[in-house]
């Protein structure tokens, strides 16, 4: 593979590993218009995630709070950004009815950047985290957060409200980061999930990675021991897809073969699950990736 520290040509022809089906169109359009009724913004459809048809089918989303408007403008990220607007105060509690409605029994909630707020949303994360609990005690929330600017206060404002796991994504490797994430640090990154699990070592912590922006095998491979030697438990690689004509290009469609690899190092990292493939998202098979990680855990 050819390092790329900036995007080239768009690899505009999915290979045949790349397809996937659209799902059930029914039980797609009830979920958006019952999210709609509620205010209420998913990852799945901001972030353009080829996942939706499969995920929604089954009645599953990824919550996205903080409105979706983002302070940040990645440039492998399909969310808008700009100025956002105030924070919605029935976020939370409608976020925990929706939950309760689907019957979930993992949630997984997200959300933009919003550099514009003094605890960078890290209050709506721990209101929306508590208003979960407190209406459907059994289910194991999953919360994937910006850096925050890798800040104490606001790790610790996550941490008390008590997420079954806290999730930051690393996205690239660090030669890459500069060119594809906007304002973001890698070592800053690594900082975050490091003072998370040294505050919470009881709380599970997680990351991830996408292929496919220019890196190389050696790179990654470097990616996930930085990313091992901070405590994270389980790492999810997944095929970068290029949203729009603006955005990062893709400059490789990586073999199955290749993620499967990796999947067989992450382990011998000691990873307590490592969930790879070309479709693979940080939210995706939430639940399962959690079951597998707490029965490694447990020695089950």
């Amino acid at each position: 593979m050819v390092p790329c520290d900036a995007p080239q040509t768009i690899a505009r022809r999915l290979p045949p590993w790349m397809k996937k089906r659209a799902g059930n169109q029914l039980a797609i359009h009830h979920l958006k218009a019952d999210l709609r009724g509620r205010r209420l913004y998913t990852v799945c459809e901001e972030a353009r995630c080829p996942n939706l048809g499969e995920c929604w089918s089954r009645g599953i989303a990824t919550f996205m709070i903080l409105g979706d408007v983002c302070t940040r403008a990645c440039r492998f990220c399909a969310i808008k950004s700009g100025r956002p607007t105030g924070l919605d105060p029935d976020e939370p509690e409608q976020t925990a009815v929706m939950v309760e409605q689907l019957g979930l029994q993992h949630v997984v909630v997200t959300s933009v950047a919003r550099d514009d707020l003094p605890d960078e949303g890290a209050g709506q994360f721990a209101a929306t985290i508590r208003a979960i609990q407190q209406r459907t005690p059994h289910v194991t929330i999953e919360v994937l957060v910006p850096d925050f600017h890798a800040r104490p206060d606001c790790l610790a404002i996550v941490g008390d409200a008590q997420p079954t796991i806290l999730n930051h994504n690393l996205e690239t490797v660090r030669r890459l980061t500069p060119s594809v994430r906007s304002k973001a640090r890698y070592d800053r990154s690594l900082q975050v999930l490091e003072r998370f699990h040294q505050s919470y070592p009881h709380i599970l912590t997680k990351s991830g990675i996408m292929l496919g922006l220019g890196e190389t095998e050696e790179e990654t491979h470097q990616a996930l021991k930085d990313l091992r030697a901070v405590g994270c438990s389980v790492v999810t690689i997944g095929q970068y897809l290029q949203p729009t004509p603006q955005h990062h290009a893709v400059i490789e469609y990586v073999h199955p073969d290749r993620f499967a690899g990796l999947e067989v190092y992450g382990r011998s990292l000691g990873f307590l699950h490592t969930f790879s493939g070309p479709f693979v998202r940080s939210s995706y098979m939430a639940e399962h990736q959690f079951l597998r990680a707490r029965n490694e855990q447990e020695g089950v």
